[in-house]
């Protein structure tokens, strides 16, 4: 492989390196500032000393959401919705994606499926009509109204479709004659060789699922119904202290909310951020595959 070495090509390569060295930095700068400002003193954080060191080391912060109920059960239905929704992306994407990457003569009215796709992607229900339709199907206050009304998710419904129609056609061949079923073919053949899409697909539904939090302020009726992103928001824009017990008021004094809401919103991304490596050397791979097409 012929590389090119002039200088013109030596300069563009160190300021590309620079470049994406301070975007890089730009993007971990407010997670390490929330995880110093997590670590130090409620005078510290009240002081505003705190930027990229914490100032007074302790952990008094995490020691409070070790007791903070509320916390661990947003948490536990969060975790619950990752599964459920993920899970039921995952179904829906796949059960989709196979028979539209058939050519039109093996399923008719592909087209007519194609444009309704389109359609509701780009043109989503807007988010009065999403409500009545949750309440009307008594859904509000439940973990359902978190996962079905994202259940089709068009987009990677997309990805997982072209990636299908890139296999080649002899190997559908070669499967048919040996008598294998649409089923079969699906499951055995073209999912285990659409691995790297599979896994970029299911990293976008993990991490839109547990970022989620707009649709638990509308679905959600009870605090101890929020999933734990929405807690977070609620705990950041508002702390209404008539709704705290005398507990929870004692506690306060004894802790600044700014540390405490940076404790909690760094254990709330950690999940994410231990899951990304072990996703991410399909992510590049795996959706360069789904989007190209012949």
């Amino acid at each position: 492989m012929m590389t090119n070495n002039s200088f013109a090509s030596r300069i563009f390569d160190h300021f590309n390196v620079i470049l994406l060295s301070l975007l890089a930095l730009l993007c971990l700068a407010p997670i390490w500032h929330t995880l110093a400002l997590s670590f130090s003193s409620k005078s510290a954080a009240e002081a505003g000393m705190v930027f990229f060191w914490p100032v007074h080391f302790n952990f008094t912060s995490y020691t409070q959401i070790i007791e903070d109920q509320q916390f661990w059960r947003s948490f536990l239905i969060s975790i619950i919705r990752v599964i459920l929704g993920s899970s039921l992306n995952f179904l829906m994407t796949l059960l989709l994606a196979f028979p539209m990457s058939r050519t039109a003569k093996q399923l008719p009215f592909r087209n007519a499926v194609m444009y309704f796709l389109l359609f509701n992607m780009l043109f989503s229900p807007s988010m009065i009509p999403m409500y009545f339709t949750v309440k009307d199907l008594g859904l509000m206050d439940s973990i359902w109204a978190l996962v079905l009304p994202s259940a089709v998710p068009i987009f990677n419904v997309m990805l997982l479709m072209n990636y299908f129609r890139n296999i080649p056609k002899e190997m559908e061949e070669a499967a048919m004659i040996d008598g294998a079923g649409p089923w079969y073919m699906m499951i055995r053949i073209f999912l285990p060789i659409a691995v790297p899409t599979v896994a970029v697909i299911t990293l976008f539904s993990i991490v839109g699922h547990w970022n989620a939090f707009f649709d638990g302020l509308i679905y959600m009726n009870k605090v101890e119904h929020y999933p734990l992103q929405t807690y977070i928001q609620q705990l950041i824009v508002k702390i209404d202290p008539s709704k705290l017990t005398v507990e929870q008021l004692v506690k306060l004094q004894n802790v600044s909310a700014k540390t405490l809401n940076a404790a909690k919103i760094f254990i709330s991304i950690l999940p994410i951020l231990i899951l990304y490596p072990f996703l991410q050397k399909y992510f590049i791979h795996g959706i360069m595959l789904g989007s190209v097409k012949e």
